[in-house]
């Protein structure tokens, strides 16, 4: 894949050239994070059209940085990160605590997105905080349009958290009736969860154990308990 090019012979340019495509670090944390199918990494980087993840994702292949691998059974097509790309990982946290540090919270929340908050709130819920049964969690944001408004988590023992942006027909054990800045901004360890509940910013109704114990199994983002400056 032709890059732009720096025309320096530095390593920090030649690097630049690798990583500057936009969104090329961010389909790389997404991958990190566990996703390895076309549609899963989709739902990560939603900002992106179909069209310009296949284009990446083929650059980021001709780069060296992940692999493609289809099985010969289904069909299916799984993208791996290759070594050369793991060796990024400590680098890009790094760019991320920084920026955690750093960069002002006002600034953070401006663009909010609820699919993708729900999307990473999905990956991190620790199920081992559950009784080993069903939990049916519904976040409900009030103020986005109606067919925005609503987000199911579903567990079910030995498999991992679905999310649901139609209603699953399920019984809903949690209610989780919040201010999608408010979420946010606790999920990013930007405020705390006590003083937003205690705005009513975010009120949780149904489920007394689930409700009391919302802050052991909504694991908040990896940069959460970084000191910020």
């Amino acid at each position: 894949m032709a890059q732009h090019s720096y025309n320096q012979f530095c390593p920090i340019a030649k690097a630049c050239e690798v990583l500057e495509p936009r969104w090329t670090l961010l389909i790389m944390c997404e991958m990190w994070s566990g996703s390895c199918r076309f549609n899963e990494i989709r739902r990560g980087v939603p900002g992106m059209s179909p069209t310009l993840l296949s284009k990446r994702l083929r650059g980021m292949e001709e780069l060296g940085l992940i692999s493609r691998e289809e099985n010969g059974h289904n069909g299916n097509i799984d993208y791996r990160i290759t070594d050369i790309g793991q060796e990024l990982s400590p680098i890009v946290y790094a760019l991320g605590k920084w920026a955690h540090r750093n960069v002002d919270a006002d600034v953070t929340l401006e663009k909010l997105d609820a699919k993708l908050l729900m999307w990473n709130v999905r990956r991190r819920v620790d199920v081992t905080k559950f009784t080993p049964t069903k939990k049916v969690i519904q976040f409900i944001f009030p103020e986005l349009d109606k067919n925005k408004q609503n987000y199911w988590l579903i567990s079910k023992p030995g498999c991992s958290v679905d999310l649901c942006t139609k209603d699953p027909g399920f019984d809903v054990d949690l209610y989780v009736n919040a201010d999608l800045k408010a979420l946010t901004s606790v999920w990013l360890g930007l405020s705390d969860l006590d003083s937003q509940l205690g705005a009513k910013k975010i009120v949780l109704i149904g489920d007394d154990k689930l409700a009391s114990s919302i802050d052991q199994w909504m694991v908040r983002s990896s940069f959460a308990d970084k000191h910020r400056s």
